[in-house]
C-alpha cells in the first residue's frame, strides 16, 4: 500500500492503518531495533511501541515521508530501551559504534539542547551530501541502522576490510568537515 494511503488511514483513525504499517515497515523497524538491542524480545517490544507511537502521533502530525518518520521513531525507542537496559552493563557492539562516531562529533561543541542538535543534524546531512553513493550507504548502514562491518560488507559485496577502511576515511572526512563548519568556512 502507498505511504500516503497509510497516512490517510491513520488520519481517519482506522485500525487497518496499524496493520498496513506493520506489513510494509515491520521488517525494517524490527531490524533497526535488533541491531541496536541485540535481543529479539526487546526488539519486538520496541516495534510494538513504535506502532503505538505512530498511532498516537498521526494525527495531529502528518509526515511528508512515512518510512524515515517510522524508522526514526523505532530507532529512538530502541536507543531509549538500550540505555535503560545498559544502565549497569555494556552492550559492546553498540558502544563500539558510538565510540567510532563520537570522535567525529566531539569537535569542541556542547551538544546540549535542541538548537545545537538540529544544527549538528543539518551539518551531518550536508556532509552526507558530499559523499559518493557507496560511502554514504556504508556510513548510514553503520551509524543509522547499526549494522556490523561484516553485514555492510556482505550487503555491498566487498571485503570487511574494505568496509572498515571506507568507514575510517569517512570519519576522517567528517572530522575535517565539522572543523571547517565550526570555522564558518563552508
Amino acid at each position: 500500500m502507498e505511504d500516503h494511503l497509510i497516512i490517510q488511514l491513520f488520519l481517519e483513525r482506522s485500525e487497518s492503518a496499524v496493520l498496513e504499517l506493520a506489513r510494509k515497515y515491520g521488517g525494517l523497524c524490527r531490524s533497526i531495533a535488533r541491531n541496536i538491542l541485540k535481543n529479539s524480545e526487546d526488539a519486538e517490544e520496541c516495534f510494538n511501541d513504535t506502532l503505538l507511537a505512530v498511532w498516537n502521533a498521526i494525527p495531529p502530525e502528518r509526515p511528508d515521508k512515512l518510512q524515515p518518520y517510522v524508522c526514526r521513531i523505532a530507532r529512538n525507542l530502541s536507543l531509549k530501551k538500550y540505555h535503560s537496559n545498559t544502565a549497569q552493563k555494556r552492550n559492546r557492539q553498540y558502544d563500539v559504534i558510538l565510540e567510532e562516531i563520537a570522535d567525529c562529533l566531539d569537535s569542541g561543541r556542547s551538544v546540549e539542547g535542541e538548537i545545537l542538535a538540529r544544527e549538528l543534524a543539518g551539518e551531518l546531512n550536508a556532509f552526507l551530501g558530499t559523499l559518493n553513493s557507496r560511502d554514504r550507504i556504508i556510513f548510514v548502514q553503520r551509524y543509522w541502522y547499526c549494522l556490523s562491518v561484516s553485514e555492510i560488507a556482505e550487503n555491498l559485496h566487498m571485503t570487511p576490510n574494505a568496509a572498515r577502511v571506507c568507514l575510517h576515511r569517512t570519519r576522517e572526512k567528517l572530522k575535517q568537515y565539522l572543523k571547517q563548519a565550526e570555522r564558518g568556512s563552508l
